[in-house]
């Protein structure tokens, strides 16, 4: 790169970052002298800066390198961690969510202590903040520094080694990140969220368009007929056994990893509790799906554009999508692309550092330290504690240089350690009333010990080999947690049965259309992967099978017969069973004031507090 082009990419870089952090400040100026504006953004969230946080919170630079990295090595079958977390985002949005906000808790492990005890609440802090401590967090900074070191070079335009280089950009991304999570809470950490994913929407459009029309030769449509004919098992998203994600764990594993990370992952649901009403946290969290379904176009197209441009040239699959952007990015947006890539770190980043500062001041603090904590004491704990988080991570992040090759894989396996014993505990928490604590606690013990044996440890300590999948692997402890779960209760059962708490701080009407709207993602999932396979655009003796359209066609028409089903009876039924948990003291009135008719009044439930 020139030296009047490296300035103009810095320039207009840090002027980009620079509007995102005054708006961001403008936003938040005075909204976070109490603990609810600082951690839970005043309750005050749309639907639409919820989707965008969201969005921002879950693509990293891990998923820009990474996953059109695997789509040059292989096929699009890598998708299916995008793609198929629909099915537990709807999960969250009208069943989890709804009884998270009843609550009005802060924190999931808050959540869990109503449940269960308070020890089943610090069994799970303890799972959330190792987890992030040592793998997310770390995990993040180094992908996003290795990200803006291949796409930059950054070793050759500063004069410094590679090591000094990784150094350099995690403290870098990673000071920037804490400003924003330390100093301007959740509210700060949403709103630069939602500006930057705008540009990352915009960034994602751009490169597989330009790469399509370099691909053809300059003729846009001439790239889509390369991309969909020649090779075209690349495109192929139905995964076999030898593929990093085979289908068949779509159903097992994957799901209940997406289920962990979508409805009970605390910096994902985090920015769900503060939303307004609930309506615009389902809003939020169902447009949050949508997008997923941009990622295969977005994060997975310009990998096999890559190979049809480069081959085998590159030394390296991480390479595909820097080398694409480098010769495809006119240089006038190299400052917009690396904000924006800088952006999708940060978001990461200080949303997970937000999180593991409110976690520790609500369910660490305050619980066990300072029981008559005020606000102004849990907002400077959470600076100092999210300080010190930031310093450790800012360390043991390079440590990641001495990790073995497939940190993508290695990040997922070692999430394996804590992801699947908090959905099993939050599932039967919410699904069960009697079963007790000591079988929350026995689940979470027994899953530490029994994945690693599975993963790593009866190889290193017998030299077994276990030749199942780690993704299986968290289909198996799952159901074996559950059934560990449903033992313990039916044999030693509470005393009481458990009751949900119903004490919500914000209003509770639930959107009319988020039952159709939840439909129709999941038609689009189906579509999706309907379009990559082998009847789709990987079919190989065409631009599509014959079985295309009329798999299309019978796809469409039954997601319309249910979504019109839903909302004549469905949605009818969902609305009486949540407001069955509610004070109807007003119901007659604010039914006809919500909906405007009497024959869809039994279908919503006040936002009144049951006395």
């Amino acid at each position: 790169m020139q030296q009047s082009g490296l300035w103009l990419t810095i320039v207009s870089c840090i002027l980009f970052m620079a509007l995102v952090a005054y708006i961001s400040y403008k936003k938040t100026k005075g909204s976070t002298s109490d603990s609810a504006g600082y951690f839970l953004a005043g309750r005050g969230l749309t639907g639409t800066v919820i989707a965008g946080s969201l969005l921002l919170t879950n693509l990293s630079a891990e998923q820009l390198v990474g996953l059109n990295g695997q789509a040059f090595r292989t096929n699009l079958t890598n998708m299916a961690w995008e793609v198929t977390a629909a099915f537990a985002i709807v999960l969250l949005a009208l069943y989890l969510l709804p009884k998270y906000m009843n609550a009005n808790i802060t924190t999931l492990p808050e959540f869990l202590s109503k449940r269960f005890d308070e020890g089943v609440r610090r069994y799970t802090v303890i799972l959330f903040m190792l987890g992030y401590v040592f793998v997310t967090i770390p995990s993040m900074l180094y992908s996003g520094a290795l990200a803006v070191l291949k796409l930059f070079d950054i070793p050759s335009l500063l004069n410094l080694s590679y090591t000094q280089s990784v150094w350099l950009i995690i403290w870098v991304i990673g000071i920037i990140g804490a400003i924003y999570a330390i100093f301007g809470g959740l509210k700060a950490v949403a709103v630069s969220d939602t500006i930057n994913g705008i540009g990352l929407l915009i960034v994602g459009a751009i490169v597989p368009i330009l790469g399509l029309i370099s691909l053809g030769d300059g003729e846009l449509l001439n790239g889509v007929k390369t991309l969909t004919t020649e090779n075209p098992e690349k495109l192929n998203a139905i995964g076999g056994p030898d593929d990093s994600v085979p289908f068949g764990t779509i159903f097992s594993g994957l799901l209940f990893a997406n289920m962990f990370y979508w409805a009970t992952n605390q910096y994902v649901i985090q920015r769900t509790l503060g939303a307004g009403s609930l309506k615009e946290g389902q809003k939020g969290v169902i447009f949050s799906g949508f997008f997923k379904l941009l990622v295969p176009f977005f994060m997975m197209i310009p990998g096999v554009i890559a190979f049809h441009q480069y081959g085998g040239e590159l030394q390296s699959v991480d390479l595909a999508y820097p080398t694409l952007v480098a010769n495809v990015l006119p240089s006038y947006l190299n400052g917009f692309f690396l904000a924006v890539l800088l952006g999708a770190v940060l978001s990461s980043f200080n949303s997970l550092l937000n999180s593991a500062s409110t976690m520790f001041a609500f369910d660490i603090y305050k619980t066990s330290i300072n029981r008559n904590a005020t606000d102004q004491q849990m907002i400077r704990i959470s600076k100092w504690v999210g300080t010190l988080i930031a310093l450790a991570t800012f360390f043991i992040s390079p440590m990641l240089l001495n990790a073995p090759n497939g940190l993508w894989d290695l990040i997922r396996k070692f999430t394996g350690f804590f992801n699947i014993p908090i959905i099993t505990i939050v599932l039967m928490g919410v699904l069960t009333k009697k079963i007790p604590a000591i079988a929350a606690k026995s689940v979470v013990i027994f899953h530490v010990f029994a994945y690693y044996l599975m993963v790593w440890g009866f190889e290193q300590l017998f030299g077994l080999t276990v030749s199942i999948h780690f993704i299986h692997i968290y289909g198996i402890l799952f159901a074996t947690e559950l059934a560990i779960m449903l033992i313990i209760g039916f044999v030693k059962p509470r005393e009481t049965a458990y009751q949900m708490p119903h004490n919500p701080s914000v209003e509770m009407t639930p959107w009319k259309y988020a039952m159709p709207t939840s439909i129709f993602l999941f038609a689009c999932v189906g579509q999706t992967y309907i379009v990559f396979s082998p009847i789709g655009v990987a079919y190989t003796e065409g631009i599509v099978s014959s079985y295309f359209w009329p798999a299309t066609a019978a796809l469409a028409g039954l997601t319309v017969v249910c979504m019109l089903f839903s909302l004549r009876s469905w949605n009818e039924k969902y609305m009486k069973s949540t407001s069955s948990t509610h004070s109807l003291k007003q119901k007659g009135k604010d039914l006809k004031e919500q909906w405007g008719s009497s024959s869809s009044s039994d279908g919503v439930y006040s936002s009144q507090n049951s006395k």
